[in-house]
């Protein structure tokens, strides 16, 4: 080796050490897609990348518009893709991006493009990130055929054949029946269908009990602690219980039969008893307003307020009048000297103040209980000369002669 080779050989692996060589990777490789002078850079999360390799190309639309630049794991376990997108291309900030296959077995790409289930909004540009929800990947040929095998192994495919058969024979005339079902389990679902959110919020309802009783743990355990006792005593009594149910069903009969067998007379008083409500209600305001009168008899209630209170100069209290005036004498010497029997009637008369001579009893002048002013006697004589020749006989005490009653109190008195 020559000396002027040797410094440029140094030179070179001093190159190839320096800082971002990253070995094959860093090299460009022929008919990749052209990044134009101003490229950005967009980093997409997704959940599994296959095989994908950096220096793998990104397309949009299928067309080659950048490159992966670097794959890596995320901090929660996802893999972080980070690819180089050529400046003229303008993708929606919302764009998605999935793992494509360019043939059964070809290489994988990374395809990005925008929405299609929503609008586009804004614009991709240099550090923006496409987030795990927005991306996805192709079912691999490995996937495929695994599935395809264990569908023709251990799928029951071989009896494919005889399901199809049995089937058949239990189908075969019951076609309408079958249809009838169909059509009814069809209306069913519709009506399920058309209630789910009743049935959501009755969901809602019983998750809400739940959590109720689940914070009531320890009340319902002590509830059905002490239900124990409870239930140890009801056992013991279950012959009481029974016999109390016995003597309720048998009261029960009895009841019932006596309601039968006086059920006509029961209708029968209420019919007799029609006349009496009748009439109780065609007087209902006039029986009312007797009632009012009873309380204040022998005055009506409207009058109450014509009563008037004066002074009683004689007696200093106060009296209660409504047009009236009435004289009360309590003196029984009075009372007595004033009425007199007749004999031939019977009757009590009454005499006038001015037939009374001074304070005593009988004719003028004689003593009390004594008309002929004889002790101990008695007889005919004229009590008053007001009277008119009237007789009377007014007996002495323990003579005995005369009705009894009132002279034999006149008697008594001084």
């Amino acid at each position: 080796m020559s000396a002027r080779r040797v410094p440029a050989l140094l030179a070179g692996v001093l190159l190839l050490s320096g800082c971002g060589f990253r070995g094959a990777y860093s090299l460009d490789l022929p008919g990749g897609a052209d990044l134009g002078e101003d490229p950005y850079t967009v980093q997409i999360e997704f959940a599994d990348v296959l095989d994908l390799v950096p220096q793998a190309g990104v397309r949009v639309a299928d067309v080659p518009v950048g490159r992966v630049g670097a794959v890596e794991l995320g901090e929660d376990w996802t893999a972080l893709v980070t690819v180089e997108v050529d400046g003229d291309v303008e993708l929606p900030a919302n764009a998605v991006a999935m793992i494509g296959q360019s043939s059964l077995l070809g290489e994988k790409f990374v395809e990005l493009a925008a929405p299609g289930n929503e609008p586009a909004e804004g614009e991709l540009g240099d550090g923006s990130l496409i987030p795990l929800d927005r991306t996805n990947r192709n079912v691999e040929v490995e996937e495929l055929l695994g599935a395809l095998s264990l569908v023709l192994n251990g799928g029951g495919l071989a009896q494919l054949q005889t399901i199809s058969h049995e089937l058949g024979d239990a189908l075969e005339g019951r076609e309408d029946a079958i249809r009838t079902t169909l059509r009814e389990l069809d209306t069913f679902i519709g009506g399920l269908d058309q209630q789910r959110e009743e049935i959501g919020r009755a969901l809602d309802s019983v998750n809400a009990l739940a959590e109720s009783l689940a914070a009531r743990t320890g009340t319902i355990e002590t509830a059905l602690d002490t239900l124990g006792p409870g239930l140890d005593v009801i056992d013991d009594q279950r012959e009481l219980l029974v016999s109390m149910l016995d003597s309720l069903a048998r009261l029960g009969d009895v009841g019932t039969r006596v309601i039968n067998q006086a059920g006509a007379d029961t209708v029968a008083d209420l019919q007799l008893l029609q006349p009496i409500l009748s009439q109780l209600a065609a007087a209902g305001p006039n029986l009312a307003g007797s009632l009012d009168l009873l309380l204040t008899y022998p005055f009506p209630a409207s009058s109450l307020s014509a009563l008037q209170y004066r002074p009683d100069l004689r007696t200093g209290g106060y009296g209660l009048f409504t047009n009236m005036t009435a004289t009360l004498n309590f003196d029984l010497r009075e009372l007595l000297c004033r009425y007199v029997v007749d004999p031939a009637t019977g009757a009590v008369v009454e005499l006038e103040p001015q037939d009374l001579a001074g304070d005593g009893c009988g004719a003028p002048g004689a003593p009390p209980g004594n008309a002929s002013g004889t002790p101990g006697g008695s007889g005919p004589t004229s009590l008053a000369p007001g009277l008119g020749g009237l007789e009377g006989v007014v007996p002495s005490p323990g003579t005995g002669a005369g009705p009894p009653g009132l002279p034999e109190i006149l008697g008594g008195l001084p």
